[in-house]
């Protein structure tokens, strides 16, 4: 298994019975999405925020950040990405998975999120996992190497129910990659919900409810 990455953890008092890993975008770090937790409504879910490693980002000037893949050029239809670093940090995410199974966490039980490059990543990783996820969701995100999609898609996930949202006014991600990436997913036999909001490369409190209601379906369907 792949070396675990540092992570912000939060954890209900009681049973753990869903885990939720989450990904945070470019220049981040794991904290960034830790305050939303309250507002989702989860008290059986296990929150798991891992840092990204730190690399230098080309498009910034090579400075070194936490990154999950550096990004060498922007386009209004495409990114240019190291192919090398978005499978090496697949892998990482991977590992916290596995972790989260080892824990008494079923991958069924397990939704695998992110924001932005985080995001993105979250969509790679989770269509190619081996074992059926909850569920994936992705915030304003574009899809990595969608070339490779049809060859390495997972038939564990190919079912696997979605979430896509995004601002209308991204100036970061353009609106109609994010549409594109959903586009690519919402097809027979697979849930891809879309939702889009009017704001930039950001989340809003309407965003975060929607997102809380479609976690609930998928880890608390009981309620």
């Amino acid at each position: 298994m792949a070396e675990l990455l540092p992570c912000v953890e939060v954890t209900p008092p009681g049973e753990v019975s869903s885990s939720i890993v989450w990904l945070h975008g470019l220049g981040a770090s794991g904290h960034d999405f830790e305050p939303v937790v309250p507002d989702l409504h989860l008290p059986r879910t296990r929150f798991v925020f891992p840092h990204a490693p730190r690399r230098p980002v080309s498009i910034n000037m090579g400075l070194i950040m936490p990154a999950w893949y550096d990004i060498t050029g922007l386009g209004p239809s495409s990114f240019g990405i190291e192919e090398r670093h978005v499978r090496e940090s697949a892998a990482l995410v991977e590992a916290l998975l596995e972790r989260e199974r080892e824990r008494g966490v079923p991958s069924t039980h397990t939704v695998l999120a992110g924001f932005s490059q985080g995001g993105a990543l979250a969509l790679f990783t989770g269509v190619r996992h081996a074992e059926t996820l909850a569920g994936i969701l992705v915030l304003s995100a574009h899809e990595p190497l969608p070339e490779t999609r049809e060859k390495e898609q997972s038939e564990a996930n190919r079912t696997t129910p979605m979430l896509f949202c995004h601002g209308t006014y991204d100036p970061v991600v353009p609106m109609q990659l994010g549409r594109a990436a959903h586009q690519a997913y919402a097809t027979s036999g697979r849930e891809a919900r879309w939702h889009e909001f009017p704001i930039e490369h950001q989340v809003s409190m309407e965003e975060i409810e929607v997102v809380a209601a479609w976690l609930q379906e998928r880890l608390e369907p009981s309620k």
